[in-house]
């Protein structure tokens, strides 16, 4: 049985003379929501792209379930939910998903359960062009789910979304972990980091750190994903500096 989803060796993408990411080493284990969280300008996008093929200038090797990153036979496989909605304006709810559906082989039943996933049953004789930026990235969402995929990477799916909304999104993706479905999903919002299986913080390009929160939070001390992060970046920049500060002694959790 495959073990992890996503393998990335000395992942390096360089635009121009910036090095967006810097040797990545990654595994993305099979059936967990992996958080890729850090801010914004940091390479969870260009990462993002990169496990789903369609990032140039890349060095290192991908593989994505067992094959190159972007092979043919992964397009069934890999669902992908950009930060913008990638869907068709002009048509309906409905026929987005009945139009997607058919790209991948999907039966009518399955469109319903994905409108009924994503709370959009409501809107499906809805022209998606006069929907919510809420609701479009929904149907952005349901048409990558519409497939069944294996692996689902999404980027910065909740943004702009009410809390509870995203509370039902976070729902969804843990149901989907738990039925094997992979979720690789980025964000900036460091209070969503208690909902992922894994962390992978990100920052410059670089890995921090790749654990789960309670290892994390328990090797530098801190009290919430946030702290930890900016613990994690004062650590790395002693490092490189060579100078301490504050927060860099070695770090353990009271209890």
């Amino acid at each position: 049985m495959m073990k992890y989803a996503v393998r990335t060796d000395g992942l390096s993408v360089r635009r121009g003379r910036h090095d967006v990411l810097r040797d990545i080493d990654l595994a993305v284990p099979v059936g967990q929501v992996v958080g890729l969280l850090g801010p914004s300008g940091g390479g969870k996008s260009t990462l993002m792209r990169s496990v789903v093929g369609v990032q140039e200038r890349v060095s290192g090797t991908v593989e994505v379930l067992g094959e190159p990153a972007g092979s043919a036979v992964l397009r069934r496989r890999v669902g992908y939910v950009t930060q913008s909605p990638s869907i068709y304006r002009d048509l309906t709810v409905g026929q987005n998903l009945r139009y997607f559906a058919t790209l991948v082989g999907a039966d009518g039943d399955r469109v319903v359960q994905v409108l009924g996933q994503v709370d959009l049953d409501a809107q499906v004789d809805r022209r998606v062009a006069d929907l919510s930026g809420g609701q479009a990235s929904r149907v952005s969402l349901a048409a990558a789910l519409v497939g069944s995929p294996d692996l689902l990477v999404l980027d910065e799916p909740t943004v702009g979304l009410d809390p509870v909304l995203r509370r039902s999104l976070w729902r969804l993706f843990a149901a989907l972990a738990a039925s094997g479905t992979t979720v690789l999903v980025s964000s900036h919002v460091m209070d969503e980091a208690a909902r992922c299986d894994r962390l992978v913080l990100l920052r410059e390009g670089r890995i921090l750190a790749d654990d789960t929160l309670p290892a994390l939070l328990d090797r530098t001390g801190a009290d919430d994903a946030e702290g930890a992060f900016l613990r994690l970046v004062d650590d790395a920049t002693a490092a490189r500096t060579g100078s301490s500060a504050p927060g860099t002694a070695p770090h353990r959790r009271h209890r």
